[in-house]
């Protein structure tokens, strides 16, 4: 069920022709910090892939993926992606990246069965991005300086942003704080994950959760995880297992945390193997991406998605992601929001 959270004294500080050029600037700001500091080049990305090829990501496992029939190739299915995470690690090997560079591409997906809200869209809109590491760098530390320079992107377009519209204001904290998701559950053993995510983002300003995926002392993990792109299993630290995350931000217009990122080292076949047996998903050996994996034809990477209407949402200071990018939203929310004097794109 679509929810919305009312924003307290809300108002707009862009009238629609700043929101549209501030939108422009963010994106083609940050798209060169970003490839700047990672050592990235601009690949074009696919909206769709091949059905049963193990192309495309499932996520958390249970969301469908927008299909449709092609009639030249005998209504063989095409399938909308999820995320480009495989298709990428897949292109790293076809364009022979070498160690310390990469790719970044605009992912465009249709999540249909989204519950819509203040933050979360059917249209999704990330700059998806894959580097080459070499097996030294599969660890905590090499994960968490990828996660900074990530992060200082961030600061830099927040700063021109600002520079250029000076209505608004930085919000963004000047550090990130790192806790993994064990570490988090036992600070708030009461409390479920999403009000743990609220807590820390709150008191930290931007947090980046270690070990996405994997069950935690309770018996269940922070938040479910696909087992074939982030290693969530391998050890990083103080025991802990995983070499994958989320990076979430306070959101102080809405009262809550804000996910503006999911990116891990992935797995390498030890970790594959091991992640598909705990999920029962060994059959997915037999398809075309996970035997390129098997059979040593992809290099070992590190990857993830930012999402590109959050990031503008944010230093935007927007209260619902509908006024930074254009989908379908349930007609009763697109009045509320006009009640509340802001409309939905």
């Amino acid at each position: 069920m679509s929810q919305l959270s009312i924003p307290i004294n809300y108002i707009p500080l862009l009238d629609i022709h700043q929101n549209e050029l501030a939108i422009k600037l963010i994106k083609e700001c940050f798209q060169q910090n970003l490839s700047t500091a990672l050592k990235l080049h601009r690949t074009t990305g696919p909206l769709f892939v091949l059905q049963g090829m193990g192309i495309n990501d499932d996520l958390n496992g249970v969301e469908r993926a927008v299909t449709f029939p092609i009639k030249d190739l005998g209504d063989k299915k095409a399938e909308v992606v999820h995320s480009l995470a495989k298709w990428k690690r897949l292109t790293l090997a076809t364009q022979q990246i070498k160690p310390g560079y990469g790719i970044y591409t605009d992912m465009n997906a249709i999540r249909a069965d989204e519950e819509l809200d203040n933050i979360h869209s059917l249209y999704v809109d990330q700059w998806d991005w894959e580097r080459v590491i070499l097996p030294e760098q599969r660890n905590i530390d090499y994960l968490k300086q990828t996660v900074k320079s990530i992060y200082k992107a961030m600061l830099r377009t927040e700063f021109n942003v600002c520079e250029q519209y000076t209505m608004l204001d930085p919000i963004l904290a000047n550090d990130i704080f790192f806790i993994h998701s064990e570490e988090l559950r036992q600070m708030y053993p009461d409390k479920s994950p999403k009000e743990r995510e609220n807590l820390i983002a709150k008191e930290k300003g931007s947090v980046f959760i270690i070990g996405i995926g994997d069950k935690l002392g309770d018996g269940m993990p922070h938040d479910l995880r696909a087992p074939d792109y982030d290693d969530w299993t391998t050890p990083g630290e103080n025991g802990l297992n995983g070499l994958n995350g989320d990076l979430l931000v306070w959101n102080s217009i809405l009262n809550q945390a804000l996910e503006l990122s999911s990116m891990g080292i992935r797995v390498d076949k030890k970790a594959l193997v091991h992640q598909l047996d705990i999920t029962g998903k060994q059959e997915r050996l037999n398809l075309y991406f996970h035997k390129k994996l098997m059979n040593d034809e992809l290099p070992l990477s590190i990857g993830g998605g930012i999402g590109q209407s959050r990031l503008c949402m944010l230093l935007l200071h927007k209260a619902h992601i509908g006024e930074v990018q254009a989908s379908i939203w349930p007609e009763d929310m697109r009045k509320q929001c006009e009640e509340l004097g802001f409309s939905l794109i």
